[in-house]
């Protein structure tokens, strides 16, 4: 049997959950606003330490127009300065953008000290983690990281994968997320589960991501037909025959017969007082 080979001297790539957790981030240039940008993605609570004259312009429309900042503090960092949540009570996590080498330091060593995870922008011994090269589609999120190496070609890699990956891989996430639910609503038995992670399988593997992208709630409920005898019904089956005309049924002829000859007859009379 063969392995993976191991490889030291990588990072721990791991997608961490800050949805309402407090996190402090000291600096208002060009790089917090990023990094301002990055939490609020993931739906953190952010306290924003900088004195008025370091904030750059997007942080300005942040702060001041946007005002996703949950706090500011309009101040410099001291050394004499604590680093809690007004109230008391720790952050969660704290970044530092900012120019101050011995302010940085002294934040990361306070940080620590309270086993409080830091990242000091540029300096990569003094991060406990670090910040990638993000692409995102929708609920699709990508991280590219050199391990704080070479930021720049980090971003050249992710630059040539966002031109591989296909435009409607968004959508496709939402609706295959939404089939998962409602599967998870007509097979919710935990030793169901085995056999639901199987059947959706199946149906990543059998329709395409352009196909996925196209599933509504109705199209969602004529594929889980499939489930009971764990097939999975095609594309044509399911949304490739929407759209199809089909002949009238054979009760139908006669008013469809009256209703072509009705509009003959209108296009006739149109077309011969055109040329009167």
């Amino acid at each position: 049997m063969s392995y993976l080979p191991l490889e030291p001297g990588g990072s721990l790539l791991i997608a961490w959950q800050l949805r309402g957790r407090h996190v402090l981030l000291v600096g208002g240039g060009e790089v917090a606003a990023g990094r301002l940008v990055l939490l609020k993605n993931a739906d953190a609570h952010v306290t924003v330490l900088c004195p008025p004259e370091g904030l750059g312009k997007e942080m300005k429309y942040r702060l001041e127009i946007e005002q996703v900042v949950d706090e500011y503090i309009p101040e410099a960092y001291t050394h004499e300065r604590q680093l809690e949540r007004k109230g008391g009570g720790s952050y969660d996590m704290i970044l530092t953008a900012i120019d101050d080498a011995d302010a940085s330091r002294a934040i990361c060593e306070w940080s620590r000290a309270r086993r409080i995870p830091v990242n000091v922008a540029d300096v990569p011994p003094e991060c406990d983690f670090y910040f990638g090269s993000i692409i995102r589609r929708g609920p699709l999120q990508v991280m590219v990281s050199t391990g704080g190496r070479g930021p720049r070609l980090a971003r050249q890699v992710r630059q040539r994968l966002e031109n591989a990956i296909p435009v409607s891989v968004g959508t496709a996430i939402e609706r295959v997320g939404a089939l998962r639910a409602a599967l998870r609503h007509i097979a919710p038995h935990a030793d169901q589960s085995a056999q639901r992670m199987s059947w959706m399988t199946d149906v990543c593997e059998t329709w395409s991501m352009d196909q996925l992208a196209q599933l509504d709630d109705a199209a969602i409920q004529r594929l889980l037909r499939g489930w009971d005898d764990q097939t999975v019904p095609s594309y044509a089956e399911v949304i490739g025959t929407r759209w199809a005309w089909h002949w009238p049924r054979k009760q139908d002829w006669l008013s469809f017969a009256l209703g072509a000859a009705t509009m003959a007859a209108v296009g006739l009379a149109l077309s011969r007082r055109a040329h009167a």
